[in-house]
């Protein structure tokens, strides 16, 4: 699976995770250099506190594109160390 944002890609994997139609990509698979840390976090119910991520590719940024748990919940210990997309972030195989 590929996460391609303004035409870059941003990871790539075999091995992602899908958990409520969201790929989980190991977080070895990411491209550092276009992942920002932010201060924005979330709450889930059953997977736990949610950090987020802002893209940057080629000067453009997408802010809060990514998230990831830092410490899941028991019941979501399968996505630790995986990061997922959305605010347009293109998922492909």
């Amino acid at each position: 699976m590929k996460a391609i944002w303004n035409n870059q890609v941003i990871a790539e994997s075999d091995n992602t995770i899908v958990v409520e139609n969201n790929h989980y990509f190991p977080k070895e698979s990411i491209k550092q250099e276009f992942f920002k840390e932010c201060a924005t976090q979330t709450t889930c119910p059953w997977k736990g506190l949610a950090s987020y991520y802002t893209l940057e590719v080629d000067g453009k940024q997408n802010p809060d594109a990514a998230w990831y748990y830092p410490e899941p919940k028991p019941a979501a210990m399968n996505i630790a160390n995986h990061v997922a997309f959305w605010k347009g972030v293109k998922i492909t195989d």
